[in-house]
């Protein structure tokens, strides 16, 4: 397994990282062999947010993982706030934030958390209240590091404007299928849709700054529109070519999947959502795997992307 840093802060975690929004699709006794498998496997790094099934699934994770001192301080444990789904809105008060986290901490059966992100932007923000929300979670200890998930270049900026602490994570959506971080600037000038800046650059900001990019549903297209990973009548080539390097190099397709993105010398983190241990033993062993650059650009070709 291979190890990266956080941002700038001094947290070592695996590059493939448990996403936890469907814990509860399984048994106790399941999401307990899921979590083994993956520290068996190296995975240090547990992703959670409180809306994921409506804070049951960090439940189950305290109760699979038995948690405790000795088992807490192995692990690497993230969860995400300010989404409010009773109301359908985002809230990034002072007081929803330090509630939010008071709340995670309990179900997750610890006094800390490693990082706490901010789950979508709200443009109601105020910063000065981010600002006071995480400084008091800091000096109380409940939370390590802040990040956050979906957010622009200037969201981010003009949050670090007011924070004393700086931003470490961005999780953002980014896979074979999903690749809007990286058209524009293969496509620079062109007068097609690829180059189209979607998203602000925002890979390369988070580069530029220092802030780990985590790429959530890595094996799915569109706004959780389905896997294509095994959809022969929308990506018919993509799973041509991916099965053919699979058999190749005696992995899967979602090795290969997982590859792609682990490829990246942005040194991208796969939140692998996974409730199958096999399947997230496969998308581990991508971890040190390194495609060639014309087996990337093959993959990147075959997803329907122009390389002028």
């Amino acid at each position: 397994m291979k190890y990266i840093p956080i941002g700038t802060s001094d947290l070592k975690a695996s590059n493939i990282v448990v996403g936890n929004m469907r814990l509860t699709e399984l048994s106790l006794a399941e999401a307990e062999k899921l979590i083994k498998t993956a520290m068996e496997e190296g995975i240090n790094f547990f992703d959670h947010a409180d809306i994921y099934a409506g804070g049951r699934s960090e439940e189950l994770f305290a109760e699979a993982v038995q948690m405790n001192a000795g088992i807490r301080e192995k692990l690497i444990i993230q969860s995400k706030c300010a989404i409010r789904p009773e109301g359908g809105y985002y809230d990034f008060s002072k007081e929803h934030i330090v509630s939010s986290v008071d709340g995670i901490l309990k179900r997750l059966n610890t006094d800390y958390l490693d990082i706490l992100l901010l789950h979508r932007p709200d443009p109601l923000m105020e910063p000065e209240e981010v600002a006071e929300a995480f400084d008091k979670l800091q000096e109380q200890g409940k939370v390590r590091y802040f990040g956050v998930s979906n957010h622009n270049p200037m969201q981010i900026a003009l949050l670090e404007k007011y924070l004393s602490q700086k931003l470490i994570v961005n999780q953002l959506q980014f896979s074979i299928a999903h690749t809007q971080m990286i058209d524009s600037g293969i496509a620079l000038n062109m007068n097609i849709d690829q180059s189209v800046n979607r998203d602000s650059s925002i890979l390369d900001y988070c580069r530029l700054k220092d802030i780990t990019v985590q790429a959530w549903s890595p094996f799915q297209h569109g706004f959780f529109e389905g896997a294509f990973l095994g959809d022969r009548k929308r990506f018919a080539e993509l799973n041509e070519v991916i099965d053919s390097l699979a058999l190749k190099y005696g992995v899967s397709n979602t090795t290969i999947a997982t590859a792609w993105i682990t490829r990246h010398p942005a040194n991208i983190q796969v939140v692998v959502g996974t409730t199958n241990a096999d399947r997230l033993k496969e998308a581990c062993k991508a971890s040190e795997m390194r495609l060639t650059r014309e087996e990337w650009y093959q993959i990147y070709k075959a997803a329907g992307n122009m390389v002028p």
